[in-house]
């Protein structure tokens, strides 16, 4: 029974260790991080779907954000789903892929 109730607090302590690990993937730092974007939803047939399931993100500078969808006819819609998102960030669409610049952090983004 007390092996029990050890098992069941570890289970629930590593549950809560992760939780923390993907809540400080998102904290801005001043450096581009797909977790920044990775959950923003977008409309996607009528349904809002994770920008992870829908596009590649990848981070070629550290003040950069570039995200490749795999179907290019949503470019539209993930560049509004960024423009919404609280984030304060302006995307750039090159009809291909969309650029997202990172701004230095000041005292008002932090």
């Amino acid at each position: 029974m007390i092996e029990a109730n050890i098992k069941d607090a570890e289970t629930k302590m590593q549950k809560s260790l992760d939780a923390l690990a993907k809540e400080i993937l998102t904290i801005r730092t001043g450096r581009a991080s797909p977790a920044l974007v990775d959950k923003i939803p977008v409309e996607y047939y009528g349904n809002p779907t994770p920008l992870n399931q829908l596009a590649t993100i990848t981070i070629p500078e550290a003040r950069m954000i570039i995200i490749q969808p795999w179907d290019r006819t949503i470019i539209g819609a993930v560049e509004k789903a960024i423009q919404k998102s609280e984030l304060g960030l302006n995307p750039g669409n090159d009809g291909q892929l969309i650029r997202v610049p990172i701004p230095p952090l000041n005292e008002e983004r932090r």
